[in-house]
Formats: C-alpha cells, structure tokens, sequence
C-alpha cells in the first residue's frame, strides 16, 4: 500500500511538473509573439525558472519549428525571426474568395507595378479550394471587365456597397449561382428582382453587375451601390457567352445614353 501511495505520489509530481512546462512553453511563444524587446533573464524571471531552465524550454520550442533567435553573451536578447509567420497565414472561405477576385481585378488591370509575383500567389490560394470548385476559380480573370474612371457626375451619386451584400455578392458570382436582390434605380424606385451574376464590371470605383435578369426576361446591367439587400437562392446558372452581354449592351445603348464608362466593354 506504501508503495502504491508513493507510486501515485510521484505520477501526480510528474503531471504537475508537466502541467506546468506546457503552460510555461506557451507562456514563452505569446511573449516572443508579442515582438517586444526582451532578454532570456527577463522571461526566466516572469516564468519564475533558472535561465537554465528556459534555455532547455527554448531547445523545445526550435524542435517544435518556432524560429527563436537569440543573442550570445549573459544578458543576450531573444526573438522571433523577423521573417515568422510568412507562409503561415489562413483563410476562411469568404477571405480566400474575395482575395481571388481582387487577384482577378489586378490582373486585369495589367497594372506594371506589383505584379511580379500575382500568378505565384493566386496558385497557393487555389490549394485552399477544393478540387470540384478550382474549375469555377480558374474563370474568374474572364468574367471581369476593366473600364474607364468613373465621372464625377457617377461620383456625386455613388455610395460604397455594404459589406456583407459585397461577400454574398462575391460567393454567388465564383459559384455562378442565383441572388434575390432589392434594387434602387436612379430615381430610387425600388424592385426585387432574381438575377444570375454573369459578369463584373469595374468603372473605378463603381462595380457594375452584368446578369441575366428573371423579373425581365432579359441581360441587363446593374449597379452594386443601389443592390440594398442580397439573399442567396443557391441554385446554379450557366454561365452566357460575353458577347452577347456585349450586343445586349449595344442595342439598349442605341436607345439611350451609356452608362459611365461601360464603353469599354465593347472593346
């Protein structure tokens, strides 16, 4: 019985002393995360170790693949390589989906600045993507068109979309499928209206939505500030050819003045 009890005694040490190193390894990651100056005497003392003790903590920390570096010399400074964290970030859906857009739209914009490294990045955020939906990701640079500046006559009326209309927006335009909207003219005359997002279409900074519209019957074209709201209906659409947005655009331009700057679509 002595020895069972001094059996149980020394496993209850040991879990404490364990306990207590995991506490103490996670202590030390959140303090070196924080990026402040620090040295290995002055953590020993917040951990309430012997430097001894924390260099041993801080061998387990490299093993485990934390990039710690640290100065020679008794009073020696210790940190994070600078680099940390490259390569290591994460993102949700709606993220890596609104990062692929705006990947699509620099592209597009075949700007010759920032561009030497677009492909590289939207190849890793495709690893994000399941297989069934890479094919859908890979035609998005095809379904955004890049127009000219906006008017200041567009500007006076434009208010920024909200954001959570933008993310549903964003997802049933990559998954090409249906979206009920409430949608303001420009005489404020509101509608609900059931539309399948084709085609983006940017007059800095005012987005256009090319789509085929069910209330219509019709391709027509629509504002993103004047969507006020956006629900998901979730079924698919096959995607029309751009040309006959194009020639839809064209007829209803014979019979009106263009809207600013979807000039460019024609092009």
């Amino acid at each position: 019985m002595e020895n069972y009890d001094s059996l149980c005694h020394i496993c209850l040490v040991m879990r404490n002393s364990i306990l207590s190193r995991m506490e103490r390894l996670e202590v030390i990651t959140a303090r070196l995360k924080t990026d402040e100056p620090t040295t290995i005497g002055q953590i020993a003392k917040e951990v309430g170790v012997s430097t001894r003790t924390l260099n041993r903590d801080i061998e387990v920390l490299k093993e485990r693949g934390l990039p710690i570096e640290t100065d020679a010399g008794r009073g020696g400074g210790i940190r994070l390589d600078r680099r940390w964290g490259v390569g290591r970030i994460k993102l949700n859906y709606t993220e890596a989906v609104d990062l692929m857009i705006s990947l699509a739209i620099a592209e597009q914009m075949n700007s010759p600045l920032f561009m030497a490294h677009l492909s590289s990045v939207r190849h890793k955020v495709m690893a994000s993507f399941s297989p069934s939906m890479k094919h859908k990701v890979n035609g998005i640079k095809s379904r955004i068109i890049i127009g000219k500046v906006a008017s200041e006559n567009v500007l006076a009326h434009f208010n920024a979309p909200e954001k959570s209309s933008v993310e549903l927006l964003h997802q049933a335009f990559l998954m090409q499928q249906h979206i009920e909207i409430a949608y303001s003219d420009e005489k404020g005359n509101q509608t609900i209206r059931v539309i399948e997002p084709h085609y983006l279409f940017l007059s800095y900074p005012v987005w256009y939505v090319l789509a085929w519209d069910h209330l219509r019957q019709d391709m027509r074209r629509f504002r993103c500030d004047r969507i006020k709201a956006i629900a998901a209906k979730g079924d698919d659409f096959t995607l029309i050819p751009l040309s006959q947005f194009k020639e839809k655009i064209r007829q209803q331009e014979r019979m009106q003045k263009p809207a600013d700057g979807l000039q460019k679509v024609h092009q």
